[in-house]
């Protein structure tokens, strides 16, 4: 059993601990509950899992302003009220300002990260769709050097519905599912893009716990706020009876079975 005490503070001042607790050999972990005090209002509903078994988390406030974050008890997601979250042309201008390069050398290594754990299991000249791709699809060239064909997607710089109505043997998101405000939603879509026996590859920052989170340099860039850990990865692979591993760190790979039947 593993715990974690935050201190959340709300209006007036007033402050309170909070101890989030979680099992290992448990599929989900246990609410969290203040130890006292209380909240003026009940915080929404998990944008992962669409629990109601919710709890203020962390409350952070630096030069780009004031956030909050959420903690679900029951898949263990931490997530930003939608109240907070930015407008589309808010998170293009931010995302404009990412040094995402298809050229650049440090950045390839960066995503290969996930490919070199992912194209082992494809079959060359195998079809992907990169969901997420952001201003500069570096993922889909890197992937078409190596002999695959792919498209790309994003609601913002690539935002071509008929992308969204093949069906695919791999879908990859690199650093995309941070920046999901309704995570259910896009699996969603992203459980009816993949053929029976393809392969989901995301890569997103994954912590062990949220112990270190106050100080946890991810969430303060304002378009990241959807939070994940291994128990919130193995919700989202049982609800989907997806097939999951955990690779290496903040790399997840997803198998969708090759029959709805087949064993999870």
């Amino acid at each position: 059993m593993a715990a974690s005490l935050s201190r959340i503070v709300v209006g007036g001042g007033e402050s309170f601990s909070v101890v989030f607790a979680s099992c290992e050999l448990q599929c989900e972990p246990r609410p969290c509950e203040p130890l006292h005090g209380s909240m003026s209002a009940m915080p929404e509903p998990c944008t992962v899992c669409g629990s109601a078994r919710t709890s203020f988390f962390h409350e952070s406030q630096d030069k780009l302003g004031r956030r909050e974050f959420i903690h679900c008890g029951r898949c263990d997601a931490v997530f930003v009220p939608r109240h907070m979250h930015l407008s589309f042309p808010a998170q293009r201008e931010r995302y404009l300002i990412h040094e995402n390069d298809p050229f650049d050398q440090g950045y390839r290594g960066f995503l290969d990260r996930l490919l070199t754990e992912l194209i082992p299991l494809l079959t060359p000249g195998s079809r992907g769709l990169d969901y997420g791709a952001g201003p500069g699809p570096a993922l889909a060239m890197m992937m078409r050097e190596r002999g695959f064909r792919m498209r790309v997607y994003d609601p913002i710089f690539h935002p071509d519905d008929r992308t969204l109505e093949g069906r695919y043997d791999f879908v990859t998101c690199t650093e995309t599912f941070e920046h999901l405000s309704s995570p259910t939603q896009e699996l969603d879509r992203i459980e009816a893009l993949l053929k029976p026996g393809g392969w989901l590859g995301v890569m997103t920052s994954m912590p062990d716990d949220w112990s270190a989170f106050p100080e946890w340099g991810y969430h303060r860039d304002p378009t990241h706020i959807a939070f994940y850990t291994e128990t919130t990865m193995r919700w989202i692979a049982r609800r989907y009876g997806w097939r999951p591993r955990f690779p290496r760190p903040n790399v997840a790979l997803f198998h969708k079975p090759p029959s709805p039947n087949a064993p999870c």
